[in-house]
């Protein structure tokens, strides 16, 4: 199983860092042998999360290897052609090493600061997913010609980040991957759903936004960790928080 991470801009929001945190950070996480860099999304939840396309290009500039993710982009935030400019952008800075993660959304304080319906979100998805594959084989969306750059036509690998109802299968069936978060599930619960994407025929799982704090104990980490390999996911991806295990101790569990 492989072994990523999340950039945590919020690390430097309550230490102080110095503008290249995140540059530091990256490079941190790639020398001591971390597979991916992943950067999530949120506005307007009273605290601060940088854009994930501009760190995830800091991250990308920084690095020579490591793959580069969003875990996940809220697709209904955006207009279609908007999106797919900022992937072709950070696709030409990082190339194939780019994994798109994308959602519909589950906080409505996000929708509501762009004022974007909430309500809809499930519907705007569907349609903006397919807007953008549109855009992604060839440029075009109607009559709007983005015009993109040879090496970054067919756009990347889409993941979905999705739970409940027909998501996880769906994921299996019509993307490249599916993004669980752990963040406020048991690992059996995500284990089960995770029996349900390799059912539907699923390629890359993906366990994302497993917490690590001042409090956690590294050997109950190594064996969810292994949990999680033992049934089967690809990839964990942990969230060190502020005073949290070392980047080199939490890579040393796997």
């Amino acid at each position: 199983m492989r072994l990523g991470a999340l950039l945590g801009p919020i690390v430097q929001s309550t230490t102080g860092a110095s503008s290249r945190f995140l540059a530091e950070q990256a490079r941190t996480f790639e020398d001591e042998g971390f597979d991916s860099l992943w950067s999530v999304q949120a506005i307007g939840r009273g605290f601060a999360i940088t854009d994930p396309f501009i760190a995830l290009a800091i991250a990308a500039a920084a690095t020579e290897s490591v793959e580069i993710g969003t875990a996940v982009v809220q697709v209904p935030l955006y207009h279609p052609v908007d999106l797919a400019h900022r992937v072709f952008s950070l696709m030409q800075v990082c190339g194939d090493r780019f994994l798109f993660g994308v959602g519909a959304g589950s906080t409505q304080k996000d929708f509501d600061a762009l004022g974007r319906d909430y309500t809809t979100r499930f519907s705007t998805f569907s349609q903006r997913v397919t807007e953008l594959r549109r855009i992604f084989a060839d440029g075009k969306l109607d009559d709007v010609e983005l015009s993109p750059w040879p090496a970054v036509r067919g756009g990347p690998p889409m993941l979905l980040g999705a739970w409940s109802g027909s998501g996880v299968e769906r994921a299996a069936r019509t993307y490249s991957g599916w993004i669980a978060s752990a963040a406020y599930r048991s690992p059996a619960e995500v284990i089960s759903a995770l029996q349900r994407f390799r059912a539907a025929g699923g390629r890359r799982a993906v366990v994302s936004t497993i917490q690590l704090g001042p409090t956690t104990d590294l050997g109950a980490t190594r064996a969810m960790l292994n949990e999680f390999a033992c049934a089967g996911f690809d990839d964990a991806v942990v969230m060190l928080l502020p005073g949290g295990p070392s980047p080199g101790n939490v890579r040393r569990l796997i």
